[in-house]
């Protein structure tokens, strides 16, 4: 108790002997730097040189100088614990020199507030080796959409490979996932997809996800006639990168070389099996259909916005229409990539 007081009582001489050095008159004497660990949050005031203030001042008076004139010292105003009389606040408020901001020290013990961004993606990382790596699509697909598009004479069935999350719906909180925001048009869309074209379901999400998207976006008619329903557990991925947030792509191969796919071609009696003529992936994603870019019908992302102008889903409606006439779908989308018009209207 003895050593506090006397500890209590040297920083209160050292203290005034600041405060003696400080407002005296304007003299030209070395100015002092108060240090931070005196700053506490009691408001007694002193004045101090403003140019060695420990935070950026401004003006309070409307009618202050730009600029103090050479020779004066324009002071600021700092609290500190002090039991020195309230003449060293004794500073003229309306003093033309006076800059007056308070610096009040943080409450010792005061739990800071974490600001954490809203709806920030995760960063995604790079599939291992073991996950199939990062692919690129073969020299014979390339050179096989690089041939002239050629229009058939009636419009055949497509292998629609259609996306769930972010091209059809958006999912506001990966905590509720059953919670589901409708892209405008998605139901009817994927009803006629279901009724004129040969339909997968193709998602990166969990299978449970994906269950709880279909059942929102199909009714159990339609989702009856849906070839298959894909899910994370297709990708091929290692246990460590099934559940982390890493890059998958969506190899069409796959799905061209899947039984169950095969066997719903028009002409699969006759061994004729889905290839990139007559496949069409609709995705927000470039990266995910990298094996295949020109097979990709791609959308902007959704978000959640029920007031989505550009009336998307209908645009795809007709330029899947369209694809269906060609003899050769990668030659064509390579030729005419599908892209947004603004003025489209129903």
């Amino acid at each position: 108790m003895h050593a506090r007081s006397s500890f209590a009582s040297v920083r209160r001489l050292f203290l005034r002997s600041i405060n003696s050095s400080i407002i005296g008159s304007h003299r030209d004497s070395v100015p002092l730097r108060l240090p931070l660990r005196l700053v506490q949050v009691q408001h007694r005031s002193i004045t101090t040189p403003a140019s060695h203030a420990t935070e950026s001042i401004s003006p309070a008076p409307a009618s202050a100088p730009a600029s103090a004139p050479t020779g004066d010292r324009a002071t600021s105003r700092i609290p500190i614990m002090s039991p020195a009389s309230d003449a060293y606040a004794d500073a003229p408020e309306n003093d033309p020199l006076i800059f007056t901001k308070e610096v009040v020290a943080p409450r010792w013990g005061a739990k800071k507030e974490r600001h954490r961004p809203k709806n920030k993606k995760k960063k995604t990382s790079k599939p291992s080796p073991e996950s199939g790596g990062v692919p690129d699509p073969t020299p014979e697909y390339l050179e096989r959409a690089s041939h002239p598009p050629f229009i058939l004479p009636q419009p055949r069935n497509l292998l629609v490979v259609v996306d769930l999350n972010g091209t059809l719906l958006h999912r506001p909180n990966h905590y509720a996932p059953t919670r589901f925001i409708e892209r405008p048009y998605a139901k009817p869309f994927l009803a006629y997809c279901v009724k004129t074209f040969s339909v997968v379901v193709w998602s990166s999400a969990r299978p449970r996800n994906v269950e709880n998207m279909c059942n929102q976006l199909l009714t159990p008619a339609d989702r009856a006639k849906v070839v298959t329903v894909w899910g994370r557990d297709t990708f091929g991925l290692t246990e460590s990168d099934y559940n982390i947030r890493v890059q998958c792509y969506k190899r069409l191969s796959a799905l061209w070389n899947n039984p169950v796919v095969a066997a719903t071609h028009p002409q699969a009696a006759e061994g004729k099996t889905w290839s990139q003529v007559d496949t069409v992936l609709v995705d927000d994603s470039f990266e995910k259909a990298r094996t295949e870019p020109f097979n990709l019908v791609p959308v902007p992302e959704f978000e959640g916005n029920n007031e989505e102008p550009g009336f998307v889903l209908p645009q795809v409606h007709d330029y899947l229409n369209t694809c269906s006439q060609q003899a050769n779908v990668s030659a064509y989308m390579k030729s005419s990539p599908f892209k947004i018009n603004p003025d489209f209207k129903l």
